[in-house]
């Protein structure tokens, strides 16, 4: 039987898939849509399959936040390219997936995989697995962040799409929560207080400032004096209530949360590809590659 321009469209609006494929398929079901549609998702989860095991180190980090700001969650959905990264489907996904961890709260990867996806037919796999079937690179749900919060505010900050900032405040609201997301993304703290850093860490930068110290050849009490003051230095860097607050560097982080009467219970903080080993590769070779569909 002929296939019509109409049931190819049809079929290519259903699937998102290109028009030769499309017809292809129709061609092997004699026409049959659905069953050109059921073919078309065995052999794209097939691809998808394929794609799995390449890496993935380009992506976005999407937030979201409840209505009334005591849920949010940060979410870093990786792709293969930035081409890929910018494509409204990849986005669009990315943001659904967020919308899923923030009104299902997921408890870990595994369990959000497995659940429904927020708006679309099929769990979160399934909806990866189709996309990676649709746009021929593999995509990954790497990690998130999620936070409730009974009586505190949970905020946010994206520093374009690379960086992601989730925070959760006792007191204060939503704007400060944001600008202390905003300090965070820019400086990297390590840890919330001095309380919050691992004696083991503290340890092994005294024994680095007191071998520095000791070669300045000054008495022990003196050296002693030098140590405690690189210390307070240190931790000052390093803790985001002693960084100076980005927005105003006179005033430290601690003071301005202070001054709100306001303290950080938590955050966390995302950025693209952080941690993952990227394999160099000949840029003709992985065009090439694409052409062909590998």
């Amino acid at each position: 039987m002929g296939i019509t321009a109409a049931q190819v469209k049809e079929l290519r609006e259903r699937t998102g898939s290109g028009m030769m494929e499309c017809k292809k398929m129709l061609v092997e079901t004699g026409g049959d849509i659905e069953a050109a549609i059921e073919q078309m998702r065995k052999s794209g989860m097939a691809k998808a399959d394929k794609k799995a095991g390449r890496v993935a180190a380009e992506g976005i980090i999407v937030f979201r936040t409840s209505d009334d700001g005591k849920s949010g969650a940060i979410v870093e959905i990786n792709s293969e390219t930035d081409f890929v990264a910018k494509a409204d489907g990849f986005t669009e996904f990315a943001g659904q997936v967020a919308d899923t961890v923030v009104a299902t709260k997921a408890a870990d990867i595994d369990a959000l995989l497995a659940g429904s996806m927020k708006g679309v037919a099929g769990t979160v796999n399934e909806t990866r697995l189709a996309l990676i079937a649709k746009i021929g690179e593999n995509i990954n749900v790497r990690r998130f962040a999620n936070y409730n919060s009974d009586a505190g505010i949970v905020g946010g900050y994206l520093h374009g799409v690379r960086i992601g900032v989730i925070v959760e405040l006792d007191g204060g609201d939503a704007a400060l929560a944001r600008d202390i997301a905003m300090h965070i993304a820019a400086s990297k703290p390590q840890a919330i207080s001095a309380d919050d850093v691992s004696a083991d860490v503290l340890q092994k930068e005294k024994n680095i400032f007191r071998a520095q110290a000791a070669e300045s050849g000054k008495p022990a009490e003196i050296i002693e004096k030098m140590v405690e003051g690189r210390m307070r230095k240190y931790l000052a860097e390093i803790t985001l209530e002693g960084q100076a607050f980005v927005k105003d560097p006179d005033t430290s982080v601690g003071k301005l949360l202070a001054k709100n009467r306001a303290k950080v219970i938590r955050f966390d903080r995302l950025e693209v590809g952080e941690g993952i080993e990227k394999v160099a590769e000949d840029f003709a070779a992985e065009v090439m590659a694409q052409v062909k569909g590998s």
